[in-house]
């Protein structure tokens, strides 16, 4: 004896009603061959489509045994179910359930998507079947430009796209005029001609007449199970023979996996699709993240643009420096006693492999005198590298030369402030005479304006050889400092300890201490780096909550998207295909809102420029790489739980959702 296709043994379906439970099914037995048509009718609350839910595999009975092809189903899970959805059933519903965003051919082409079958491949077979069906000249029609007869073939076509060996329609004419109802009618008994099971569930006794079989149920159990005697069989269309392939011509889609890259871009696809059906809504859900990102990167180049102006500032000084006091440490009260620093030692720092350069300084406050005009300055000995060793650049003349230290000649270079005050702004200070203190010095270089925030720049500074100022100036031949310029490529500190242990054994004992630059700026950078991250924290608040706008949203979304969701499974969708889309559509959104905020953070430079001119919002491809990582993570984290949700959906339960 042949074995039956569906094969229903003593099921009993049971849901929850308060303290006692609702039986909806009562122990029913029931097999149904392939090829049959097949009508069961009963009146609303019966448990007709309660029975049809368990032979579709959209639910489970609570007891009892439910075979299909002989495979119990009650082993199975959830994909497994989807499996058998996907690859054996097709539904057509009373309300169409066709997705309002999508075109007759995309929702024809839906079931397909899960199979593994390319782009092409069912769109063109979406198109063949919705062609014999009458609907060639509606292919790119959405449901609300069709009428509920198109619609209603519409829903044929997809429950026929991955074959439909059986058809279940649940009140297929319910929601038609009669002429419409017809034809629907007309088009499962063709089908059932071409060898499909159709399976009809209705209360109106004029459509189950239309069935072979028909079987009635009441209060949950099988009262009437007979052959139609009035049925009679149809022809099959010009040109098919009966059992021949399915209307569409072509066998459907053949069974293979999806893989993951194609599962993941047919889920960009239906994400995309559904973002852009609700537009104001997608840009309300992003709205807290381009804000968030707009603050983290604005934050971070702003936190970049203060660090590099900072940095300059001490560039200005003269970086890779390092300056060598006599004394303990900076208020030494007997630093003035110590007079063991002297150009000698300077000489010999300068021979050292790891020193670029090496000047001694001195300096005392004189009075300068040109003219009538009197001002009391800074006036430094220096070497004759001492402008390079300290960064300094020439605006006008040359600096000091070996010839002007060995003789102690008389002449001087002046800062911009000196020449303002001597000479005004029209006349060439260049080989004039000042006094320094009674002594006629040359003037023979003045040096660029440096706008230096770590120093007064209201001072007066004039430098003169330091032989000069030794011997001519200031009486002593010991040196207030020594500044080297560690050669690039040196470790500074190891520089540091070399020039250390060089200087403690010309002296016998460590009577100086040094003040290295580059400690500054490394200080300068740490404090940067952490008030850049503090402000980071604080701008990525804004970002967290964005994310919890996210989940918000996508939770409102699934909500208002159940019934698609019920659909999808229908069809053949799995949980993964369902919680992946949702983690699309949430990282999707953020992405997009990370773009979004990127560029709004480039305008806010733009209007920040136009406030501040000390220093410019620096952006890094770091910062920004960043802003697209929070962003996907954030789509990730905070889409995780709504996409969970959505795919731990009760089919039933969300096809039944308006």
């Amino acid at each position: 004896m042949k074995q039956p296709l569906l094969q229903l043994t003593n099921v009993t379906r049971c849901f929850p009603s308060g303290d006692k439970p609702f039986v909806a099914l009562k122990s029913v037995t029931l097999s149904i061959s392939a090829g049959e048509i097949v009508a069961i009718i009963g009146s609303s609350g019966s448990g007709k489509s309660t029975l049809m839910n368990i032979l579709g595999c959209l639910d489970r009975p609570s007891s009892g045994s439910y075979r299909v092809g002989g495979r119990e189903t009650d082993k199975l899970d959830a994909d497994e179910l989807a499996r058998l959805r996907r690859e054996h059933f097709g539904f057509i519903f009373q309300r169409y359930h066709l997705l309002p965003h999508l075109s007759a051919t995309e929702n024809v082409a839906m079931p397909a998507i899960y199979t593994g079958s390319t782009r092409t491949e069912r769109h063109a077979r979406a198109n063949r079947l919705l062609g014999r069906l009458g609907l060639a000249d509606r292919l790119e029609r959405r449901p609300n430009q069709l009428s509920g007869g198109q619609q209603q073939r519409v829903s044929i076509a997809r429950a026929l796209m991955n074959g439909g060996q059986v058809i279940l329609a649940d009140e297929p004419t319910g929601a038609l005029d009669s002429k419409s109802g017809q034809d629907v009618i007309e088009i499962l008994r063709e089908l059932n001609t071409l060898g499909h099971t159709v399976i009809i569930v209705t209360h109106d006794a004029r459509v189950a007449a239309h069935a072979r079989r028909i079987i009635e149920i009441s209060d949950g159990e099988i009262v009437s199970d007979q052959p139609n005697p009035n049925y009679r069989d149809i022809e099959a269309l010009p040109g098919e023979r009966r059992h021949a392939e399915p209307i569409s011509g072509d066998s459907h889609s053949a069974k293979r996996p999806l893989s993951a890259t194609a599962r993941f871009a047919e889920a960009f696809r239906m994400a995309w699709a559904a973002l852009a059906s609700h537009r104001l809504r997608t840009l309300l859900t992003m709205l807290g993240i381009v804000i968030g990102i707009t603050s983290v990167v604005s934050v971070m180049a702003i936190g970049e643009g203060a660090k590099r102006y900072v940095l300059d500032e001490i560039n200005s000084i003269g970086t890779n420096t390092i300056n060598i006091y006599p004394g303990e440490d900076w208020g030494d009260s007997r630093a003035a006693a110590i007079q063991t620093l002297v150009p000698a030692d300077a000489a010999a720092l300068a021979e050292q492999r790891y020193i670029d350069g090496a000047t001694p300084e001195t300096s005392r406050t004189l009075l300068l005198r040109y003219r009538s005009v009197d001002v009391n300055a800074l006036v430094n000995g220096v070497g004759d590298r001492f402008f390079d060793v300290r960064g300094i650049r020439m605006a006008q003349g040359i600096g000091f030369s070996e010839d002007n230290m060995r003789r102690q000649a008389q002449v001087a270079v002046i800062d911009q402030n000196t020449r303002r005050k001597l000479f005004g702004t029209s006349r060439n200070p260049l080989g004039e005479v000042i006094l320094v203190d009674n002594l006629p010095c040359v003037v023979i270089g003045v040096t660029a304006d440096k706008k230096n925030a770590f120093g007064n720049m209201k001072s007066l500074n004039v430098w003169v050889p330091y032989t000069t100022a030794s011997g001519r100036l200031f009486g002593q031949p010991h040196l207030d400092g020594i500044t080297v310029r560690v050669r690039e490529g040196q470790p500074s500190h190891a520089a540091e300890h070399s020039l250390t242990q060089l200087m403690t054994q010309r002296h016998g004992r460590k009577d100086f201490f040094t003040y290295n630059v580059d400690d500054v700026v490394k200080t300068v950078e740490k404090t940067g780096q952490s008030l850049t991250l503090l402000l980071s924290l604080i701008a990525v608040i804004s970002l967290v909550v964005g994310g919890i706008g996210v989940m918000n949203i996508m939770l409102v979304s699934v909500t208002e998207r159940t019934r698609e969701i019920g659909i999808r499974m229908a069809v053949g969708a799995r949980q993964a295909d369902i919680m992946q889309q949702f983690l699309v559509e949430a990282v999707m959104v953020c992405l997009i809102g990370g773009a979004l905020g990127i560029a709004m953070s480039f305008g806010v430079s733009a209007v920040f420029s136009l406030f501040v001119h000390q220093w410019r919002m620096v952006f890094s491809s770091a910062a920004i790489a960043s802003a697209f990582l929070c962003s996907t993570l954030i789509g990730v984290v905070f889409g995780f739980i709504p996409a969970r949700n959505a795919s731990r959906l009760d089919p039933i339960d969300a096809l039944a959702r308006d």
